[in-house]
């Protein structure tokens, strides 16, 4: 629990993991702002939270916007850049725009984010950022154009621990394995067992399982990590599988 308030932002919250993480955040005792593009499914999950969160509709890609949710957020403790996008695509057809789509929204779009939100927590004297990168950044099939913009995320999230470092501000990424979000609602029960045979511990993520590691990273009490992507894959990435 923190000691006092403290602000955190959390992006792509409208649903899944953000939704998971910021219910976490408003349990471990922080005042959650929430935002996401999609505006109603923003205020559902807000509804869904009930109590301890405010919600504002944002358009990532927007420079403007960016700077605008910064604004009305006023300084920060926390800043969670979980909101992202994702396709899959065989590499033989993807192109350049592709890529620069991704790298927009997974890796621009937290860059900004996390450089106004530091401005915010050096006079707090620091604060944390947590990023939201993958696993697939160890290497998968059709997803080239996404692990790409997310190893360049989880590399950026280490060059900014050792800059930030002085100011007290520390930078991790979690970077999730298969959890049970919406893009998996189409899959059938056996594509389901299928999928869980190969996580050694034996199911699928639950966006809680990422939340309570992102809780861990934004608390004050955790003073001395900086500079870590945490793979949260039931052990998946051990045995360099790529599923």
């Amino acid at each position: 629990m923190t000691s006092q308030k403290q602000k955190a932002l959390v992006t792509g919250a409208a649903g899944g993991m953000g939704q998971a993480i910021a219910r976490r955040l408003v349990e471990d005792g922080f005042d959650v702002f929430i935002t996401d593009i999609n505006a109603d499914a923003l205020e559902a999950a807000a509804a869904d939270i009930g109590h301890g969160v405010e919600t504002m509709a944002c358009d990532l890609g927007d420079p403007v916007q960016r700077e605008h949710l910064l604004e009305r957020t006023g300084s920060l403790f926390a800043l969670v850049n979980n909101a992202g996008i994702f396709s899959t695509r065989d590499a033989d057809e993807l192109n350049g725009a592709d890529f620069l789509r991704m790298y927009e929204i997974n890796t621009v779009a937290a860059f900004e984010l996390a450089k106004l939100a530091a401005v915010s927590m050096r006079p707090l004297g620091g604060g944390r950022i947590v990023n939201i990168s993958s696993r697939s950044f160890l290497g998968a099939v059709k997803v080239a154009h996404y692990a790409a913009s997310k190893g360049a995320l989880s590399t950026l999230t280490k060059c900014l621990a050792l800059e930030w470092a002085a100011d007290n501000i520390l930078v991790n990424a979690v970077a999730p394995g298969v959890i049970e979000t919406p893009i998996l609602q189409g899959w059938n029960d056996e594509e389901r067992a299928r999928l869980a045979s190969y996580q050694p511990l034996g199911r699928i993520g639950r966006p809680e399982d990422i939340a309570n590691v992102v809780s861990m990273l934004a608390s004050p009490a955790t003073d001395y990590l900086t500079g870590q992507v945490i793979v949260v894959d039931g052990g998946r990435s051990v045995g360099g599988g790529n599923v």
